[in-house]
Order: C-alpha cells, then structure tokens, then sequence
C-alpha cells in the first residue's frame, strides 16, 4: 500500500499550518551559514554564577534526578514566594507553579483562561510566542499598537481602553521590561492599564522575565503591587535571563490560587515537571543572599555598559537608535541606511557588515505596522560588541 502525501490524512491541523521556525533559528542558521556575529537572537554568551553551577553539579550527584512535583520543588516554590517580596508583593509557595521555561508559563495561561473565539490583549510588537500560543488556544490576538515617541515607546491608553471595550476580552499579556523594544512601562502607565483591567474585568499575565535588568537607576515595577491587581494578576518570570541559564528553562507562574490552579491544571499535561536538580540549584541561588544581590548587581551594571556600548557604536554607524530601558535589545531605524524593509536590511546585513540582527517586522501583530526596525542583542561579551560595531562602523 502506497501514500499519498498530498491527501487530507497528512495535511496538518489548522491551527499550526501558519507555524514556520522563528525568525531567531533563521537568523541564527544565517549567522552561522555567512560566519557572521550574532546579535538576532536573545541569549548570553557567558555562564552564570559559579555559585549556580556548583548547586547544580551537587544536586546531580546527589541523586535529585527523578521527576519533580508537577508544581515543581517545594524549596523553589519557597525561595520564589520569597522573592517577590522584593517588589513589594507577599505570596505563599502555594500560589507559585515552577514551569519549563516563561514560554510554557505563557502558554499554559493562555491554554487555561481562553478559549476558541475569546479575545486577548496585548501590546505590538510582541514576543513572536504570544501569537503563537493564541492560535493553540483558539483565540483572537489583538495587538494594541506602542507608539514610537522621539528615542521610545509609549503606552496609547485610549487604544488600548477602545480595544477592550469593542468586544468582551478575557485577558492581557503584558510585557515589561518589553520585547523587543527595550520598554520599561512607567508607573504612570502601568496605573492606566490597571484602571482598563479592572474595568473590564481582565486577568492579566505579566512577563517579567527581564525583572532585574532595568537601568538607568529605573525601579521595576510590577502590575501585581497596584490597588487590586493581585488578586487577577499572574507574574512570570524566569531563571534564565537573571541567572545567565536561558538552556536550564526553569521558569514560573505566581498568583492567587484561583489563577495558579487552571494554569497547573493546563501545565501538567505539557511537560508535568522537569529540570530537577536545576530547579534546586535555582532554590539555592535565589537564598543565597549578599551573593546573589552581588551577582545581579554585577550583571546589571555589565548589561548596561554593552548596551551603551552597542548604541553608541551603532549611532557612529549611522543607524538611528532608540533606547533601551531594559532587557537585552537595542532597536534601530533601518532607514537611516536607506533601506525601507527590516527583513531585506536584515538578510542584507551578514553580506555587507558581517553582523545579523532580526527584524522587528516579525514581532508585529497589526496591519500597516512600522517595517523599518531592527533589534541587535547587547548581551554579548563586550569584545564581540567591539567587533560588531567596527564592522558596522565600515560600512
């Protein structure tokens, strides 16, 4: 008996025939394929505390290598509850879930508060995977528009209120610090978005995973710490982009129970548990105290001289520049090298500079949305920076 490939049995669920490999495996495999730096996709090129990987190496041969509670270590659901306080919100280890990674956090939210034809906000642009994960779910993205405002991004409050009042929306997935633009949302416009959750009765998943790399003297601020936004607030977060571990996945969900307990429900059935003696070298490392707090500092303040580095370098490239509040990105306005489409800069770039970076284009959500920036990543040893921005600089 023979297949035929092209009949109905082999043709894909509707929901992932869109799905292609991410913007970052294409730009990652361009890099590689041309010899080029780096700079598209998010991740450090430099290990964690040493700290970190000692607890590791001692949870391994200690044996802490079988499956984890589907909630995940209770040390760690302890040491996490008391993190949080450091942003001003109180939980008890009951209402966190350790997850594989933020990205499953997001995804098993979405999977357990939204269903086929449910509406969920968010910002444009937005993290390629909240797309993703709406489209699992069924549900319809709407994407509210940040405005570019001189050097940065700023919240259209009132785009944002016409959105959730134009139909019944279920939830917000909310991101700051912001990928990719580098935004950290102000206290004042974090009250603005509260103030449209509560009147439209939204729960709301805050990504947090860039939590500790604000700068500038900025404060993070969380949507959870606002009047009345606990009790319908999930905060995620994750070890990778504090702890310099984007391979270990270990992520989180933090909130009421009521919001943890359908997340759990969806989570079990995408990974139940994993990473074991990770998440006990995380538990350790977050209780660890003065060394801890020396390590973020230490990384802060590191993070923040390659981001003055790379935007510097860029502007003597003369590539127009926004800043970056936080995270890892800076964005630039390919227009200043007379190109009008990111994605042609960005396969262009590797030929004429030796440098890839990603286009912004492919964050985007909403029609007509702007096609001439792209995203470089700062969190790259400071003499692969230096070597980028000369090749910039050449051309």
């Amino acid at each position: 008996m023979t297949t035929d490939p092209t009949s109905d049995a082999w043709r894909p669920a509707a929901r992932v025939r869109s799905f292609h490999p991410s913007v970052f495996s294409a730009m990652t495999e361009l890099a590689q394929r041309t010899g080029a730096i780096n700079l598209g996709q998010g991740f450090p090129d430099t290990d964690g505390p040493e700290l970190l990987l000692k607890y590791a190496a001692e949870a391994l041969h200690d044996g802490r290598n079988q499956y984890p509670p589907a909630a995940g270590l209770p040390e760690l659901r302890e040491a996490l509850a008391e993190h949080q306080e450091r942003h001003g919100l109180r939980y008890g280890p009951e209402e966190v879930v350790v997850t594989t990674g933020a990205t499953e956090a997001i995804a098993a939210a979405v999977l357990a508060y939204c269903g086929p034809g449910e509406r969920l906000l968010t910002f444009d642009p937005c993290y390629d995977s909240y797309a993703a994960v709406a489209a699992l779910a069924g549900a319809e993205l709407v994407a509210v528009p940040l405005v570019p405002d001189g050097d940065g991004f700023a919240l259209d409050a009132e785009a944002l209120r016409a959105a959730a009042a134009a139909r019944p929306a279920r939830m917000l997935l909310l991101n700051s610090p912001h990928n990719p633009t580098g935004k950290a949302f102000t206290g004042a416009e974090l009250e603005q978005i509260a103030a449209v959750c509560r009147e439209f009765d939204l729960v709301v998943v805050t990504d947090e995973v860039y939590e500790h790399l604000v700068y500038d003297g900025r404060p993070h601020r969380s949507i959870a710490a606002l009047p009345e936004m606990r009790d319908r607030t999930v905060v995620v977060s994750s070890a990778g982009k504090t702890l310099n571990a984007t391979g270990w996945k270990v992520g989180w969900a933090i909130g009421p129970t009521r919001l943890t307990g359908p997340l759990l429900g969806a989570k079990q059935f995408l990974t139940f548990g994993s990473g074991t003696p990770l998440q006990y070298a995380v538990a350790q490392t977050l209780r660890s105290g003065p060394a801890f707090e020396e390590w973020v500092r230490s990384l802060r303040d590191g993070l923040r001289e390659r981001r003055d580095l790379l935007r510097t370098g860029l502007g003597e490239a003369g590539l127009r520049t926004f800043r970056a509040e936080g995270g890892y990105f800076v964005l630039a306005d390919v227009r200043s090298w007379n190109f009008e489409d990111d994605l042609e800069f960005c396969h262009r770039l590797p030929e004429l500079a030796g440098v890839v970076a990603v286009p912004v284009s492919a964050f985007h959500q909403t029609p007509g949305a702007p096609r001439w920036l792209a995203r470089f990543a700062f969190c790259k040893r400071p003499e692969l920076l230096r070597e980028a921005v000369s090749r910039l600089a050449a051309v």
